[in-house]
């Protein structure tokens, strides 16, 4: 049993739609459809009468939605009542793994200097886009720090979440030096993503998987150039780790410019392409839920408001841009 699937199968009774129900707890409406499903799974009644339009509650359903709503109120007020003992005074985060290495550990200096008490508490990264966002709509973490590009749009409402632009960083292709090819053949890495375009060549592709944020913006990237051939031979939602891998010369991926900055200096790393459009851009977002009004959420976010407005010379911007 999961808090989240009672959320949802309130949500649905207020709703009487999938759809829309799926779109106020921000989920794909497959990815609903599977949680109602399990709770009714665990509870061993269906809740929900599917041959309906709308949707309409069991007999089942309407005795157990009182039972759903009050399990809410008492685990969130058990939950606050707790976090003094359990958070001593931390804002909860969630934070995608590469900025918690490169972004944030600068941009809480500036942070310290307007509020020298700020403390910090990392939720670790779970992988997908999805498992991360839970975090933030079901009130696991009070902010959620993630890159942003418009390849892979939020679907959060406007209305509760917001957010603050709070750095850039840019995610390049980049291999070693040297890149193994199919059959042992080794051949350079510089430029290697323009030859192989130009000539047709099958590239061997460190690969973000199809869940994670870069693996979903890449995927985008890719049907738009269908001409890069490509055979993923190592897997990793973790930058880091597609890093470690790609100093090995096993392949070439794209990697943020800010976790690789040493490595493209000392030539460890280097530029697959000279084509800008081979590059994303990206913005650095800070989330919150609006309904969030704890007084150290308030004034992280007053904190971190004060910090954007600084000049710019003394903001940490992931990566030059």
């Amino acid at each position: 049993m999961e808090l989240k699937w009672l959320e949802d199968f309130v949500t649905l009774a207020d709703t009487s739609s999938f759809s829309r129900a799926a779109e106020i707890r921000n989920v794909t409406q497959p990815a609903f459809s599977r949680r109602i499903k399990q709770l009714e799974v665990w509870l061993g009644t269906p809740l929900i009468n599917r041959g309906m339009l709308p949707a309409e509650l069991t007999l089942a359903g309407r005795n157990f939605l009182p039972v759903a709503q009050n399990t809410i109120r008492a685990l969130h007020a058990a939950r606050e009542a707790l976090q003094p003992y359990t958070e001593a005074g931390m804002v909860r985060f969630a934070a995608l793994h590469t900025l918690t290495v490169t972004f944030v550990p600068p941009w809480l200096q500036l942070l310290e200097q307007k509020a020298p008490d700020t403390r910090l508490s990392l939720i670790p990264d779970r992988g997908g886009i999805e498992a991360n966002l839970a975090a933030l709509v079901d009130g696991e973490a009070d902010f959620f720090l993630t890159y942003a590009h418009p390849r892979v749009p939020f679907h959060l409402d406007r209305e509760q979440f917001g957010f603050l632009e709070v750095g850039r960083d840019r995610l390049v292709p980049v291999a070693a030096p040297k890149v193994r090819l199919q059959g042992g053949k080794w051949t350079h890495g510089e430029g290697l993503l323009d030859r192989a375009v130009a000539e047709g060549l099958m590239l061997p592709y460190l690969s973000y998987g199809f869940s994670s944020f870069f693996g979903v913006a890449l995927g985008r990237l890719f049907v738009e150039r269908p001409n890069f051939r490509r055979r993923p031979v190592h897997e990793n939602a973790i930058s880091a780790g597609l890093k470690t891998i790609a100093l090995t010369g096993a392949g070439m991926c794209w990697l943020p410019e800010s976790l690789i900055l040493d490595e493209l200096r000392s030539g460890t790393l280097v530029r697959v392409s000279a084509r800008e459009d081979w590059t994303m851009e990206l913005d650095i977002r800070l989330y919150r839920h609006h309904g969030n009004q704890s007084r150290i959420v308030k004034t992280f976010w007053q904190t971190a408001e004060s910090v954007v407005a600084a000049p710019p010379t003394s903001q940490p911007d992931a990566a030059p841009a």
